[in-house]
């Protein structure tokens, strides 16, 4: 990583006192510490790959109105990190106006979020709502805010939940490159 590549990916770090290149350690212990389930997946056609989803029994995140924290792992290096938000409990409009706070905030933190997509399609009774957001401040280091809402026409329900994605290209380009030298 050059001094100028690694300043500005120093613009967009993830949460939870974490930083990219950090193993997973990290994460676990921290998921200990707060006494949170931890689930490893190892994906058989990736086998540098480690991901760790992290969530409690119930309710959510120590300090967040978060569900689950999610780490990707490339040689044991993080090179990103999606929080999810859902909640049992709240109805589709409170999820939606916790989406709508979360989108102000980040946007203060980082700068303005651009529109990505906005869908709405119609099957089997289902409507499917999404529209998510990003932000670049380098190429290839970016956050993705994405919302996702399921209404049920049949049974008058609707659902919905967000995740806000840290990603480092960027760092995962150059870990892909480590792998591949002998």
């Amino acid at each position: 990583m050059t001094a100028g590549s690694g300043l500005a990916q120093g613009l967009l770090e993830p949460p939870f006192g974490l930083h990219w290149g950090d193993s997973p350690e990290k994460l676990i212990v921290w998921a200990s510490k707060h006494s949170l389930d931890v689930n490893i997946s190892l994906p058989g056609d990736q086998p540098a790959m480690r991901i760790l989803k992290i969530a409690p029994k119930k309710g959510f995140l120590p300090e967040t109105q978060a569900g689950a924290v999610e780490g990707r792992f490339l040689g044991g290096k993080l090179f990103e990190l999606t929080v999810h938000y859902f909640d049992p409990q709240a109805s589709a409009d409170l999820m939606e106006s916790r989406f709508e706070a979360l989108r102000k905030q980040v946007t203060l933190e980082h700068g303005t979020l651009l529109p990505d997509q906005q869908q709405r399609t119609v099957a089997d009774q289902f409507v499917t709502r999404t529209q998510s957001f990003h932000h670049e401040p380098v190429k290839g280091l970016f956050l993705l805010l994405a919302f996702t809402e399921i209404e049920d026409l049949l049974r008058k329900s609707k659902d919905a939940r967000f995740s806000l994605i840290y990603r480092n290209d960027n760092f995962r380009n150059e870990l892909l490159k480590e792998l591949k030298t002998p």
